[in-house]
């Protein structure tokens, strides 16, 4: 299999994952009281599904008086969406025209694909596959979870609520080849399991991104890594 068509397969297996966790944000969306084109206008126009659920989470639990509360807790996780399109800039191309599409489609997924690519032209076609294929499919599940809301029940007896995790798993496993990789990982997810409970949306998954950050920073286990091979040579 050539190199572009295993990214390909990369891209539309998270594309699959995410797009049918669309459908547990229509129902939800719905369930919480939003309408139909009202569930349908959020996915279009944010389309990223981590603030899309935090909106949503703290709107059922408010209702309107929680509007300024909901806009803030989705605005917050999206935050980290402008570090990935810091990240993203060099590789969508160099045209204004590109940069400025390619704002809407710099989501977690997309960006994990590309980033996890060693070519600069596979990592252009990660990122454009996974971003406008999750865009078509995110909205096309979100209507039919929406209009199907109340037949579907309860989306996680159905496994939807695990099927973005599930990707990300998956992107994250073949990377974890070394100790210092296996250590940022386990530093931000327990951190932001911690926190979860405590603070509100969005908030964990920054302070985690921070501690992510720290370790990798200081590069406190690649080091010791890195330096025994000269000691074994000096031996």
């Amino acid at each position: 299999m050539s190199a572009e068509r295993e990214v390909w397969r990369e891209a539309l297996g998270v594309v699959l994952a995410t797009s049918a966790y669309g459908v547990s944000f229509g129902a939800l969306a719905v369930a919480s009281g939003l309408d139909v084109w009202q569930t349908c206008v959020l996915s279009l126009l944010m389309f990223t599904g981590g603030s899309q659920f935090a909106f949503v989470g703290v709107f059922a639990a408010g209702g309107v008086a929680a509007l300024p509360s909901a806009i803030a807790s989705a605005g917050l996780l999206g935050v980290r969406n402008v570090a990935y399109g810091m990240r993203m800039s060099p590789i969508v191309g160099t045209s204004r025209a590109r940069r400025v599409a390619a704002a809407h489609f710099t989501i977690d997924e997309s960006t994990a694909v590309a980033i996890s690519q060693s070519d600069p032209r596979l990592r252009r076609v990660g990122f454009w596959v996974t971003g406008i294929g999750i865009f078509i499919g995110w909205n096309v599940t979100t209507l039919i979870g929406a209009l199907l809301g109340d037949v579907l029940g309860d989306p996680k007896t159905w496994g939807l609520d695990a099927a973005a995790a599930a990707a990300f798993l998956a992107l994250l496993w073949p990377r974890l080849k070394e100790r210092q990789a296996i250590a940022v990982g386990i530093a931000a997810a327990v951190v932001a399991a911690a926190l979860t409970p405590l603070i509100m949306p969005g908030l964990p998954v920054l302070v985690a991104a921070v501690v992510a950050i720290v370790v990798g920073w200081f590069n406190w286990w690649g080091r010791d890594l890195d330096a025994s091979p000269a000691e074994g040579e000096a031996s």
